[in-house]
């Protein structure tokens, strides 16, 4: 056998391999990924609750649009509150990961709802489709603080949304569907999921074969039942014509800050867009320091101001 058929042989081999492990395992990494616990943060010093920041909160649940996953919730009551910020968490994450913005937002006189994204934190479901379905229980979110309004249990004023990286591009996809919500901020989001598993199937495996990503793709939307092509933030905001603020660590390795600023250069005004120097993906709060807190409290004085 001569030596050039062996290494073609190799790499068939290797191919084949190679793409029963991605039809295998992609999918399960991609639909239903690690959850991240309360020990993580513990770990860090970090609170795990609203209660260790002193802040009131109402935990409660509402049913995602599938009308069978429950979905874990902190509502945190502002005095006197302006207006009302939904916060979404990134991949893996849970609602945890927003309660040091959601102190600074609180101390501004906005309230906050936190809640723990399908298949993420304490919340129930089967897979996470990256704003696909979840987009649509963000409108289940909306609808649940204006039953709180209509109940006077709480007073929501206009509704703005925050959301880091995944959570992100589901604030974007949301906002693209739901007129209720009047300002938005993303932060860390990735401009197409197509786009996005393709970095992450370079730095995973080192190999930058779309077809690989496209098996996975395919054996995961045939389980989630949703379709790839369709998770893209940067598509939705044409129809966006609410504020929309993009942030972006500079330094970020896991989705591109270049991601942020092709968004941006689509985006209907009024938008803004701030990259900020020496912040990774996870740190951007970190980093920004007082800035970042200021900056995003501005943004929201300005366009969720009460009628």
């Amino acid at each position: 056998m001569s030596l050039l058929l062996v290494i073609i042989l190799l790499i068939v081999l290797f191919l084949l391999t190679a793409s029963a492990l991605v039809f295998v395992i992609g999918p399960i990494m991609m639909l239903t990924p690690r959850r991240r616990g309360e020990d993580f943060y513990r770990s860090k010093g970090l609170p795990v609750s609203p209660q260790q920041l002193d802040l009131p909160f109402d935990s409660f649940s509402f049913t995602a649009s599938d009308h069978y996953s429950s979905l874990s919730a902190w509502f945190i009551p502002a005095p006197d509150p302006t207006a009302t910020i939904i916060y979404l968490h990134g991949v893996g994450d849970n609602k945890i990961s927003g309660l040091l913005l959601a102190k600074v937002l609180h101390e501004n006189h906005f309230n906050v709802l936190m809640y723990d994204s399908r298949v993420h934190g304490e919340s129930s479901g089967r897979y996470c489709t990256y704003g696909f379905h979840e987009k649509f229980d963000v409108k289940r979110a909306v609808d649940a603080l204006k039953t709180f309004e209509e109940q006077k249990k709480y007073r929501i004023g206009p509704i703005g949304i925050f959301g880091t990286s995944m959570g992100g591009a589901v604030a974007l996809q949301a906002a693209s569907i739901e007129p209720r919500i009047a300002a938005i901020i993303a932060e860390a989001s990735f401009a197409t999921l197509r786009q996005i598993t393709v970095d992450y199937q370079k730095r995973l495996l080192r190999l930058p074969w779309h077809f690989l990503r496209n098996i996975a793709m395919k054996r995961s939307e045939t389980i989630a039942q949703f379709k790839h092509r369709e998770v893209s933030p940067i598509d939705a905001l044409k129809y966006i014509h609410s504020p929309v603020f993009f942030i972006h660590g500079k330094s970020d390795a896991f989705i591109k800050y270049q991601y942020s600023e092709e968004m941006f250069a689509k985006a209907n005004e009024p938008k803004s867009l701030w990259l900020v120097d020496h912040a990774n993906h996870s740190n951007v709060h970190e980093a920004g320091q007082k800035e970042y807190e200021e900056k995003i409290v501005r943004f929201y004085k300005e366009w969720l101001n009460p009628k």
